[in-house]
């Protein structure tokens, strides 16, 4: 198990544009790192904000050690806390997802408000403060229908990224819209290799061949490029929207840590469907036309989304192990429609369904070649991985940065 000064210098030494070092995907000491470094002090995307319609509807997430309940208050306002009784311990809520009045510890029934304050605890003695015992907060925004939280005492500044995923979001309608399925699968791999194998498409043409019907594996349309050195098929699609009020150029965070671009489909097509044509008859939110392509938005360490103009789809990735990973999946509609009616929930999810499983079987096969010694970083394409690249470059400079030993105090 590789201490925090081992993971500092493999990662000082890895070989840029190449694939990391066989530790770094799958060392138990590298996963309590990225734990501490990352996934304890980052912002991380939580739920969509539709899942929690009502007040005192909750949803549960592990963020490593962490149990975290995120909830809607009676003011509407949606917070987050540690699932954690302040008695002694009891997670408050075991269920992934559900709706109460007040949370009550079901070992002791010591009960909080929708607000975190404790409001009953029995027999506790007259020298006894509630307020002393409230539920401890965890940070937590949300981003126009996108919940983050942290767990950070001091959380990063957010403020740009809140500013540009508001005004992204917005023709989406992501409030009024309501949950219409949801999936949570386990891959055996390296949350860093879940991350990878969604930031290129050089993998697509073989493995997709469902989501390659819509989706471009073109590297020139999905990659980093500025508006000045887009394809024409990607500049047209940003002066309609453009045209339309819809934000679509890309834009994205100095160190690439998030990114929002709105790219067209292809041949016009409407929607992640097999028909091509869109799944659902209601469309989101303002979308102006059908076809108005994915908004992609990725925030490191823990999310990719894609939001349509019929609907919305976001993923949210937590490391459960070294090499276990789970892979959380909602599909998003209009509030208003009706399954049988506005939309069938087969053609709704099909394709990332399939898409899902055939990552997760990539992913499982990357980490089981990357276990054997035989393993070495091979290089990647700077063409069709400029995004893994780009993620690598991301981790490495963030880890190494916050595990560089810290000089010595000068003597007094």
């Amino acid at each position: 198990m590789l201490s925090q000064h081992d993971v500092h210098q493999r990662i000082a030494m890895r070989k840029k544009d190449f694939s990391l070092e066989r530790a770094l995907y799958c060392d138990p000491g590298v996963y309590a790192a990225d734990l501490e470094q990352i996934f304890y002090r980052e912002w991380l995307f939580a739920v969509p904000a539709c899942e929690l319609a009502k007040p005192g509807a909750y949803a549960t997430m592990q963020v490593g050690a962490c149990p975290v309940v995120v909830i809607r208050g009676k003011d509407m306002r949606i917070r987050a806390f540690h699932n954690v009784c302040r008695h002694r311990g009891q997670r408050l809520c075991s269920k992934v997802s559900g709706s109460t009045p007040n949370l009550v510890c079901p070992y002791h029934q010591w009960t909080y408000d929708l607000e975190g304050k404790l409001i009953f605890a029995r027999d506790m003695g007259v020298d006894f403060d509630p307020a002393r015992y409230g539920l401890k907060k965890v940070h937590c925004v949300d981003l126009g229908g996108v919940v983050y939280i942290c767990l950070a005492d001091v959380p990063p500044p957010v403020a740009d990224l809140a500013r540009t995923a508001m005004a992204y979001l917005a023709p989406s309608g992501l409030n009024e819209a309501k949950v219409a399925f949801s999936s949570t699968i386990i891959e055996k791999g390296n949350w860093k290799l879940v991350i990878e194998n969604n930031r290129e498409c050089y993998h697509c043409g073989g493995s997709h061949p469902s989501l390659c019907r819509t989706y471009s594996d073109n590297p020139r349309m999905t990659g980093m490029q500025s508006s000045e050195v887009a394809e024409d098929g990607i500049l047209a699609h940003w002066k309609r929207c453009d045209a339309a009020g819809l934000p679509a150029r890309f834009v994205h965070h100095p160190d690439f840590q998030w990114r929002l671009a709105r790219i067209p489909l292809l041949d016009n097509a409407e929607s992640f469907t097999m028909s091509t044509r869109a799944a659902v008859a209601k469309r989101m939110g303002q979308m102006p036309f059908n076809d108005a392509g994915s908004l992609l938005m990725y925030h490191y360490p823990n999310t990719w989304n894609h939001f349509l103009a019929d609907h919305a789809i976001t993923f949210r990735v937590l490391p459960i192990s070294p090499t276990e990973t789970e892979v959380t999946t909602n599909w998003l509609v209009h509030k208003d429609a009706v399954e049988g009616v506005d939309y069938d929930l087969k053609t709704l999810t099909e394709v990332w369904l399939t898409t899902n499983d055939e990552d997760r079987q990539v992913v499982e096969e990357n980490q089981r070649g990357i276990l054997s010694p035989a393993y070495e970083p091979g290089p990647y394409s700077v063409l069709q991985e400029e995004g893994v690249i780009q993620f690598i470059d991301w981790y490495c400079g963030l880890m190494g940065r916050r595990l560089a030993p810290q000089p010595a105090m000068a003597a007094q």
